[in-house]
């Protein structure tokens, strides 16, 4: 069923239509699939930075199957006209790299891509990407009899190393609310100049059953390495203890007490730094949180999360969308889906 590699070209380069093989020694067999459907998410949830999430009910939804050689990607929705359709695909990446973390390659791959999470908006869309990934390769190394799925925290580290957003890729794993952090061998935890290796970590919390979520989803797009590098390398101590106090309040008000998720989002530390590059999302943050609702910015924007009890009100929603916001009430999401067989 297995076939050996006589070819040695790097596990770790990324697949192209030329190099599939890599260092693996065995080979997957052509014509076994994956289905995955993974959720989006949304970061920081206001004074959580890089360290809360929740997944969202937008859908991007990936179909693998084992070719005899290459790559070939088909993509439909989001991205259509701009992602690459071949092995340079961050989703045929994080195949190749999910694989290779078995001993496995794959000597061709086709992808069927249908993405509705949208791209550059602050949804988790990479993270996703790199989830539906490397879930699939695991599904791909259970019908193929080489080893056990990648379990919750296999998938959360190496989604997180594989793509950088740990907030993002646990929440679109494990569904539901997320706390994450990161742990190392060094004494005293991790630095920040740190290069060794790092474990990824989350938790999941279970969101209070009457809240909702509402993403106002703007056409601009935005780069998460632009915003980040407005943000300064220091901030005052009382910023830091606000938000402190906010991230553990965060963490009451999903769980336990709706009620107070108004104040349980404030921010200090982020949004208010990142108000030049995005005008009208901070301008709507603003707008819905003088009408009482816990309007954050999602992830690095431009999008804006609203989470509370209920629906956003219509005359709510028309202020939105008269500064160019399509809003959409969305489920809390579950995590990864992975079913597999052959084709």
């Amino acid at each position: 069923m297995l076939s050996a590699s006589a070819e040695s070209t790097g596990a770790a380069t990324p697949m192209t239509d030329d190099a599939l093989v890599g260092d693996a020694k065995v080979i997957l067999p052509e014509g076994i699939s994956a289905r995955v459907r993974v959720p989006a998410s949304s970061a920081n949830l206001g004074p959580g930075f890089d360290c809360l999430g929740i997944a969202l009910g937008i859908y991007d939804e990936l179909i693998v199957e084992t070719t005899s050689g290459g790559v070939e990607v088909e993509v439909s929705g989001e991205g259509v006209e701009d992602v690459p359709r071949d092995g340079t695909h961050l989703v045929a990446r994080a195949i190749s790299h999910g694989l290779a973390v078995a001993g496995v390659s794959a000597a061709g791959l086709k992808l069927r891509c249908v993405n509705a999470i949208p791209h550059s908006r602050g949804l988790g869309s990479s993270a996703a990407a790199a989830v539906s990934g490397l879930a699939a390769a695991s599904g791909l190394l259970v019908e193929a009899g080489i080893r056990d799925a990648f379990d919750d925290a296999e998938l959360v580290q190496l989604s997180s190393e594989f793509e950088g957003h740990p907030d993002n890729a646990a929440a679109s794993v494990l569904g539901s609310a997320v706390v994450t952090w990161m742990e190392s061998d060094r004494v005293g935890g991790v630095a920040a100049t740190d290069t060794a290796p790092v474990r990824y970590l989350a938790r999941r919390l279970a969101v209070h059953p009457d809240i909702t979520a509402t993403v106002f989803v703007p056409a601009t797009e935005s780069s998460t390495t632009y915003t980040r590098g407005l943000l300064p390398d220091a901030v005052p101590r009382r910023d830091a203890v606000f938000n402190v106090s906010r991230s553990a309040l965060a963490v009451v008000a999903l769980t336990d007490d709706p009620a107070a998720l108004c104040a349980a989002t404030e921010d200090r530390l982020h949004q208010a730094y990142r108000a030049e590059a995005m005008p009208p999302t901070a301008e709507l943050v603003t707008a819905l949180r003088k009408r009482g609702h816990a309007a954050t910015v999602s992830g690095a924007g431009p999008t804006v999360l609203v989470l509370g009890v209920g629906a956003v009100p219509a005359e709510d929603r028309d202020v939105a969308i008269g500064l160019g916001f399509v809003p959409s009430s969305v489920a809390i999401a579950g995590g990864v889906e992975v079913t597999h067989g052959r084709s």
